[in-house]
């Protein structure tokens, strides 16, 4: 049976995507290659025609991770009052609910640095949050804490039994940055 001309490029498409996600909800090491592979309906052996190792897959992943997260960034920023609208939808139940299609900082940046493999895509995302954050605040450390308080304070959420106790970091996270932010703007009147 032949293949149409662009199903290899398809099917790479669809194990980094289903990589990012994974990644993103259960973490690097809990993934394997091949419960990924048969998620797609394809066989572990098939993965080395697409990537030499997991390591270029997590590569792979990581970038279309932050390439969505950039997009549902953009969202954000560019309605009426950006930050704020940031903050509510970063600091969500439903972004808590759902790290796989959310943001791969708190997920994948806590492992990757246990895991001693840096890599420079997280360098790059959190580049890319910080440009918007300094953006719309002008202050370059302010940003850094701002960006430093929504992954803390999604990872802590994520990570405790008590959904009251969840929803209290979710709740004083976002308010607090909230709060930084319409004193500086009401300090610049």
């Amino acid at each position: 049976m032949r293949y149409p001309e662009d199903h290899k490029a398809e099917t790479h498409k669809r194990i980094v995507a289903e990589a990012a996600r994974r990644f993103r909800a259960d973490g690097i090491d809990a993934t394997g290659l091949q419960p990924l592979m048969k998620a797609l309906g394809l066989t572990h052996g098939g993965f080395y025609a697409h990537f030499k190792s997991k390591d270029a897959l997590v590569e792979e992943a990581l970038q279309a991770a932050a390439d969505n997260a950039s997009a549902h960034w953009d969202k954000a920023f560019g309605k009426e009052q950006p930050l704020k609208a940031f903050f509510e939808r970063y600091l969500s139940p439903e972004h808590r609910a759902h790290p796989e299609q959310g943001c791969p900082l708190p997920t994948m940046s806590a492992e990757l640095g246990q895991r001693g493999h840096a890599s420079p895509i997280t360098d790059s995302v959190l580049n890319s949050l910080l440009s918007r954050l300094e953006k719309a605040t002008g202050n370059p450390e302010q940003s850094l804490a701002m960006v430093s308080t929504l992954v803390g304070a999604l990872t802590l959420s994520r990570s405790v039994a008590s959904e009251a106790l969840s929803d209290r970091i979710l709740d004083s996270a976002r308010q607090t940055l909230i709060a930084q932010v319409e004193a500086a703007e009401a300090s610049r009147s």
